[in-house]
C-alpha cells in the first residue's frame, strides 16, 4: 500500500525550516557544544530539504534547480557521526575544543561531496560541448548506483561514531555526577533508536529485489519522519542545556562571593590538604569551610564548569603526579601512591588519571623519567 505523502512532505519542509532556525539559534550561543549541536542538526536540516525537494519533482520542473541538485550535495552526512562523538565530549567537557588532530574523523565526508563533484564536471563539461548531453542518463545511472551503496558506509559512520559516545559516557560515569551524563545518556540512546530504523529500512533498501517495492510503498518517509522528530528533539534539549547541568536557570553568582568561595576552597585544598581524605565528601568540605553547601556547588559548578568529585580528583591527581616523580617514594607501588592522594579504589584512580592526563599511571612516570634521563645525559 502506497503511502499518502503530502501530509508527510508539509511534515518534513517545516522539520526542515525549524532545523535551520534552532541551528541558527544555538550557534550564536557561547557555549562551545551548542556549536556542535547546531552543525549536527544543519545536516539533518539539509538532508530533510532534500528529500522535500526529490518528492516534489523540483528538478524536473526547474532547470535552475535540477543544475543546482545536480553541483551542489545537500545530504552530508559523514561528519554527523564525528559530531555526535565530540558533542557528547565538549558538553561533558568544559574545555573541549576540536583542533587539528580531529580533522581526520571528518575527511570521509568526501564520500558525500563526490556526486557533486560529478556534477560539477558533467555541467561544465555539457556547456564547454566537452560532453555530449546525450550521455545525461548513463551519468544519472552512475550517481544513482553510488548514491545507493555510499549509505552503507554513512549508516556504519553514524553507528560506530554513536557506539563510541556511549563509550566515553561510561568513562566519563565514573568521575562525574548523574545529574550531568543524563541529557547525554538520552542523546545517544535516542541516536541508538535512530540507527536501528535507519537499519530496518537500509537492508531491503540495499537488496535490488526489494528497494523498488520499499520505496513504493513507503519512500522515504520511515526515515525522515524519525529524522523530522529528532530535529525537534535534540533542538529544545540543547537549547535549554547550555550547560552540561542546566546551569544557565541558576542566577549569575557575585563576583566577590565567586572570589571569596574560591579563596576559601583554595586553602582548604592547597594548604590543608583534605583531598588526602578518601572518604571526603561535600558535606566534609562544608564542615570544614563553613561554606555553605549551595555556594560550593554552584561556585564549582558554575564558575569553574565541574563536578565536585572532579573539583577534588584534579588536587588528588596533581598530587600523585609529583610523588611519581620525585625521590623518595620508590618503596610504593603507583596504587600505594594513589591510596596515600586520597583515592580509595584502584580502578577508580586508573580512570581518572587516564581522563586528566590522557596517559596511564605507568605510561605518565615511564615518560617523564626518560625525559630527566636525557636531561641529565646533556
Amino acid at each position: 500500500m502506497k503511502v499518502s505523502s503530502n501530509i508527510f512532505d508539509i511534515v518534513i519542509l517545516l522539520g526542515a525550516i525549524q532545523g535551520f532556525i534552532i541551528s541558527s539559534l544555538l550557534y550564536f550561543k557561547k557555549i562551545y557544544a551548542n556549536k556542535l549541536l547546531a552543525a549536527l542538526i544543519f545536516f539533518i536540516s539539509l538532508a530533510c530539504l532534500n528529500i522535500f525537494l526529490m518528492n516534489i519533482n523540483i528538478k524536473e520542473n526547474s532547470i535552475f534547480w535540477g543544475i543546482f541538485s545536480l553541483v551542489v550535495p545537500l545530504v552530508i552526512v559523514m561528519p554527523l557521526g564525528p559530531l555526535i562523538y565530540f558533542y557528547v565530549q565538549a558538553f561533558c567537557l568544559k574545555d573541549f575544543k576540536l583542533d587539528r588532530t580531529h580533522r581526520i574523523h571528518f575527511y570521509p565526508v568526501l564520500i558525500d561531496l563526490f556526486p557533486g563533484l560529478v556534477g560539477i564536471v558533467f555541467v561544465t563539461g555539457a556547456f564547454t560541448a566537452l560532453i555530449n548531453k546525450n550521455d545525461f542518463n548513463s551519468w544519472g545511472t552512475f550517481l544513482d548506483y553510488y548514491n545507493t551503496y555510499s549509505d552503507i558506509p554513512r549508516w556504519l559512520s553514524v553507528s560506530i561514531y554513536t557506539w563510541l559516545a556511549w563509550e566515553k559516557l561510561k568513562q566519563f560515569q565514573k568521575t562525574k555526577q548523574p545529574a550531568r551524563l543524563a541529557w547525554p545518556k538520552q542523546f545517544v540512546v535516542g541516536l541508538f533508536v535512530f540507527v536501528v530504523i535507519w537499519l530496518l529500512h537500509l537492508i531491503p533498501y540495499e537488496i535490488p529485489s526489494l528497494s523498488s517495492a520499499l520505496l513504493d510503498w513507503g519512500g522515504w518517509y520511515p526515515i525522515y519522519i524519525p529524522l523530522v522528530v529528532m530535529i525537534y528533539w535534540l533542538g529544545f534539549n540543547g537549547y535549554l542545556m547550555s550547560r552540561p547541568e542546566n546551569l544557565s536557570r541558576s542566577s549569575p553568582l557575585d563576583t566577590s562571593l565567586i572570589a571569596d568561595t574560591m579563596k576559601v576552597l583554595n586553602k582548604a585544598m592547597q594548604q590543608d590538604r583534605i583531598y588526602l581524605n578518601p572518604a571526603l565528601s561535600l558535606n566534609e568540605v562544608v564542615k570544614h569551610t563553613g561554606v555553605p553547601q549551595k555556594i560550593i556547588s554552584a561556585v564549582v559548578n558554575q564558575h569553574l564548569g565541574k563536578s565536585f568529585n572532579e573539583f577534588v580528583n584534579e588536587f588528588r591527581i596533581h598530587e600523585v603526579k609529583k610523588k611519581l616523580l620525585e625521590p623518595g617514594h620508590e618503596h610504593l607501588t603507583i596504587t600505594g601512591i594513589a591510596f596515600e592522594c586520597g583515592f580509595n579504589s584502584q580502578a577508580t584512580f586508573q580512570r581518572t588519571f587516564k581522563l586528566f592526563t590522557n596517559q596511564s599511571p605507568r605510561e605518565f612516570q615511564q615518560v617523564h623519567q626518560n625525559s630527566m634521563n636525557k636531561s641529565a645525559q646533556i
